[in-house]
C-alpha cells in the first residue's frame, strides 16, 4: 500500500474502499486512463457516504492532492485530458435515495446512482426523469449533471440544468455546500445550479442533486422523414414554428439515416408522447407537410419503435473506434440541416436548440467540420478521442471571450486547483 492509501484508509471510515493503482486490473486501468495525461494516480477511493467523501476532500486539500471524481466512468474520458491526478474518486456508492415528494414531483438523490434505478424506482408511480443520455444504462446522475448530457428529450424539457432544482457538492476545503432547494420555485440570486451542470468536475464534486419529476406517457410513435437538405431545412422551420408538440425532434445526416436501416438523406427524427387522438393528429400533420415538400414519412409504433430506439442509442453509445471522434455540436437552427448534410460522419441535432452528438471518423474531417460550424456561428468539441489525438488538438474549441470569467470562477471555487485540473476549456 502507497504512503497516501494507508493515510487515507486510517482517517476514513472502514466501509470506504481504497484501491491502490497498481492493484487495479488491467483493462480498468486502460480504459481510466483515456482520461488522463502524465503519471497515473496513486488511488482510486469508493466513499459510502458523504460525510467521507468531505473528509477525503479535506485531506486532498491539506495535501495539495488533486482529484478526478466520477460515478461509473462512462463519460470519465470526455473533455480535456486531467493533468496526473493523485487520487481518483467514484461516488458509486453514493447512490440512495433521499426524498421523493410525488405530489409535488421532485426527488432527491445522491449523485453516484444510475439513471436506470432511479427511472426502475419511479416507474411505479407514473413519473420519469426526461434525460437519454449516452450510455443511458450506466451513467450516474452526478455525471450527468456534471456533463450537462441531456439527449434527445431535450425538445419538450430542455436541458439538464432546467431540470435540476437544488443540490449540494463538497467544496475544495471539504465543507459541503447547498444550492436551491426541493420545490419548483423562483429564487433571487447566481444560479449555482446552471454554473455546476457542464462544469466537469472543475468546481467541486456533487453530492446530492434535486430534480423535477414528470408523468410518463404510456403512448408514443416516432416518424423519421427523409428528403434533401432543404426541403428538410424548411421543413424543420415549420415544425419550430408551429403548435406541434413532439417530445424529440432531431436531425439526422445521412450516415446517420444510414445506420438506421433507411436511405442515405437527411432525415428529421419526430416522437410525438401524448394521447393517441394527440399523436394520431400531429402524425398525420407532419405526414402532410412532409408530402408537400416532396418528403417521405416512415412510422414507428410498438416494438418496431422500441427497436428503433435501441438502434439509435447503440449507434451513437459506439463510437469507441480507432481513430473516431466523439463529440458535442452547436449550430443556430436555421443553418443546422445544410451543414448536417456535410457532415462525413453520425450526427443527430436537436432543430429547436442546434443542440447535438456527431461521430466523425477522421482528424481532416474534424477540421473541416469545426471551420463549417465556425462559419455559421456554432461549435464542435470533441469529447472524446484517442488519447493520442487528443493531445494534438484543443478539445473545446471554443472562442469566445468568457475565458478569463472562468479562470475567476475556477479561482474562486477551487483556489487550490484539486478538482480536475486542465479538464476544461483553456486547461482550466
Amino acid at each position: 500500500m502507497t504512503a497516501i492509501a494507508a493515510q487515507i484508509t486510517s482517517i476514513l471510515p472502514a466501509d470506504t474502499t481504497v484501491i491502490a493503482w497498481p492493484q487495479v486490473p488491467k483493462e480498468e486501468q486502460e480504459r481510466l486512463s483515456r482520461a488522463i495525461r502524465g503519471k497515473s494516480p496513486e488511488i482510486i477511493v469508493y466513499p459510502a457516504n458523504t460525510a467521507a467523501l468531505a473528509s477525503l476532500v479535506r485531506f486532498a486539500n491539506e495535501n495539495r492532492l488533486s482529484l478526478l471524481a466520477y460515478g461509473q466512468g462512462s463519460k470519465l474520458d470526455w473533455g480535456g485530458l486531467v493533468e496526473s491526478p493523485d487520487i481518483l474518486v467514484s461516488t458509486q456508492n453514493l447512490n440512495r435515495i433521499i426524498d421523493h415528494a410525488r405530489g409535488d414531483l421532485t426527488i432527491t438523490v445522491e449523485s453516484g446512482l444510475k439513471l436506470a434505478d432511479l427511472q426502475a424506482f419511479l416507474a411505479p408511480s407514473g413519473q420519469f426523469i426526461p434525460l437519454d443520455p449516452s450510455f443511458a444504462h450506466n451513467a450516474t446522475i452526478g455525471g450527468i449533471m456534471a456533463t450537462a448530457d441531456a439527449g434527445t428529450w431535450r425538445q419538450r424539457y430542455g436541458g439538464v440544468r432546467d431540470l435540476i432544482l437544488g443540490f449540494s457538492f463538497i467544496r475544495h476545503d471539504g465543507e459541503i455546500a447547498k444550492a436551491g432547494g426541493r420545490v419548483v420555485k423562483n429564487v433571487a440570486g447566481y444560479d449555482m445550479m446552471k454554473l455546476f451542470t457542464g462544469s466537469y468536475g472543475t468546481l467541486g464534486i456533487i453530492d446530492q442533486i434535486t430534480l423535477r419529476l414528470y408523468p410518463e406517457t404510456a403512448n408514443s410513435e416516432t416518424l423519421i422523414i427523409t428528403g434533401n437538405s432543404e426541403n428538410i431545412s424548411k421543413l424543420s422551420q415549420v415544425i419550430r414554428q408551429s403548435s406541434l408538440t413532439p417530445t424529440v425532434a432531431e436531425c439526422l445526416n445521412p450516415g446517420m439515416t444510414q445506420a438506421l436501416g433507411l436511405e442515405q438523406k437527411v432525415a428529421l427524427l419526430l416522437r410525438f408522447q401524448s394521447i393517441p387522438e394527440s399523436i394520431s393528429k400531429q402524425s398525420q400533420q407532419v405526414s402532410y407537410l412532409g408530402q408537400q415538400l416532396d418528403c417521405q414519412t416512415n412510422y414507428y409504433r410498438d416494438e418496431a419503435e422500441v427497436s428503433l430506439w435501441q438502434r439509435y442509442r447503440k449507434t451513437l453509445d459506439n463510437y469507441d473506434q480507432e481513430g473516431n471522434f466523439f463529440g458535442k455540436i452547436g449550430l443556430l437552427p436555421s443553418s443546422l440541416a445544410l451543414v448536417i448534410d456535410q457532415i462525413n460522419g453520425l450526427a443527430s441535432i436537436n432543430i429547436s436548440s442546434g443542440v447535438g452528438k456527431v461521430i466523425l471518423k477522421s482528424e481532416e474531417n474534424l477540421d473541416k467540420i469545426r471551420s463549417l460550424c465556425s462559419a455559421n456561428q456554432g461549435y464542435l468539441t470533441v469529447l472524446t478521442a484517442p488519447p493520442s489525438l487528443k493531445e494534438k488538438i484543443e478539445p473545446w474549441g471554443y472562442t469566445g471571450n468568457a475565458i478569463a470569467m472562468m479562470k475567476t470562477l475556477k479561482t474562486k471555487f477551487d483556489p487550490p486547483g484539486i478538482f480536475s485540473p486542465e479538464r476544461f476549456l483553456n486547461k482550466i
